[in-house]
């Protein structure tokens, strides 16, 4: 395979110290894990790695909400014991518990983001990698789907600064519809989600939701049934891919690579091989377009680990052992310690005529989307001083430790909130 420029793999040991709560099935660990296997085969001397930056606040709220992002900043699980009013509007508790450290996670994994787009802006790298990254489900004002910051809306939007077209391809088993709907009346961004479709969270993603406005038939999505296979997946794939590939000519892709789409995980029900995930990499690594690999959903993280190192060697252009080299985390890999996740023998409920009809249907949205969008050249801002970054983080830093509380919106205990208080900032 060909290297082109070397790849950049944004890595923070520290996104592995976070937890979600132990019967959760949100699991950072595995990214430590992810990053033992591709250290132990060597890769990461084929990569610059790069710890990046944490997010600030102000870089949060190019996409979201500033009371939102404040609340982030401040909640903690006893402050949510609280506060319940402001706990339903911004993180359904089930989901997106406010475990301890839930601030300094998100900046993790956002940072990793924005500094990967900016990598591929400033032409360092063609393939830029954040496992951290992919949490597609995060709303503008609220959290989703065990997804707080979406890390990807802000990449993307820091890419459409110097690229006039993005595609965002998305294949978690879950519609990425955080993402969708953040570009869905833009011409700038065509999203791409290959999901499950069907009583089945979030419960978007029809094939008839193509976008509105300036954005209608800017939305592609791929509705898919239970059990779908490498070989039917690959066939759809293909076809849809090229085709957006042909008709919109991005100049990024940036690819959520969520495994909950393996066989085996404790939430999908697809039946992809690790080789038949990681095809979709290569296939679009095929088209010499500046590429960005981010993590997303997995729920069985011995499989998610394996599945993202090498999708990593992949992307490097490296052929790896299948027999694994000890690690950190050997002991995950038992009995048969190998570089693989099979698939199953259950039942593929999608048919070939069904997948010819979405492709079908798909190719004639396509037909409305002219080869150059509707966007006039213009002068590309100037990067964000790095000084303001840098005061943005200290500032960060002191509201998490409790100093500069006064330049905050106060959050009022419930108990002390009456129907004509208006003094909180929070109000619904």
């Amino acid at each position: 395979m060909g290297r082109g420029k070397r790849v950049t793999y944004f890595y923070d040991e520290e996104v592995g110290n976070y937890n979600y709560g132990y019967d959760h099935c949100m699991k950072p660990f595995r990214i430590r894990m992810a990053h033992s296997i591709i250290s132990s085969y060597g890769l990461d001397r084929k990569m610059n790695v790069i710890r990046p930056p944490r997010a600030t606040a102000r870089e949060m709220t190019r996409f979201h909400t500033d009371d939102y992002i404040a609340y982030l900043q401040r909640v903690s699980p006893e402050l949510a014991e609280q506060m319940p009013t402001y706990n339903e509007r911004f993180l359904p508790l089930l989901d997106c518990p406010p475990f301890d450290g839930l601030y300094e996670f998100c900046s993790i994994s956002a940072g990793g983001s924005i500094a990967a787009a900016k990598c591929i802006n400033h032409g360092e790298s063609d393939t830029v990698i954040n496992w951290a990254g992919g949490l597609h489900h995060a709303k503008k004002g609220e959290a989703s789907g065990f997804c707080y910051v979406n890390d990807i809306v802000l990449a993307i939007l820091e890419l459409l600064r110097y690229h006039q077209r993005v595609v965002y391809l998305d294949i978690d088993v879950h519609h990425g519809d955080g993402v969708e709907e953040a570009f869905y009346t833009t011409d700038r961004v065509m999203s791409v989600s290959f999901h499950q479709f069907g009583n089945f969270f979030p419960g978007t993603g029809d094939i008839k939701d193509v976008g509105v406005e300036r954005g209608k038939y800017y939305a592609v999505n791929v509705p898919l049934r239970e059990g779908i296979d490498d070989e039917t997946y690959r066939f759809v794939f293909q076809r849809v891919m090229r085709d957006v590939m042909e008709t919109f000519r991005p100049g990024a892709v940036v690819m959520q690579c969520g495994t909950d789409s393996l066989s085996g995980d404790r939430l999908g029900c697809f039946n992809l091989s690790m080789e038949g995930h990681a095809a979709c990499v290569e296939f679009m690594k095929s088209f010499g377009v500046p590429l960005f690999c981010v993590g997303g959903g997995g729920y069985t993280i011995r499989n998610v680990a394996r599945t993202w190192a090498y999708e990593t060697s992949i992307l490097v252009g490296e052929q790896v052992d299948p027999v694994l080299p000890y690690n950190d985390y050997y002991e995950f890999y038992g009995p048969e310690y190998r570089l693989e996740v099979p698939a199953s023998n259950m039942p593929n409920m999608n048919t070939r005529e069904q997948l010819e009809r979405i492709c079908t249907d798909i190719h004639e949205h396509l037909r409305h989307v002219p080869h150059a969008p509707s966007v006039q050249m213009q002068e590309v801002p100037r990067d964000w001083p790095s000084g303001d970054e840098e005061e943005d983080r200290e500032q960060d830093s002191r509201k998490n430790i409790g100093a500069d509380a006064a330049d905050e919106p106060e959050l009022i205990p419930e108990d002390n909130c009456n129907d004509n208080d208006s003094g909180s900032n929070y109000s619904d």
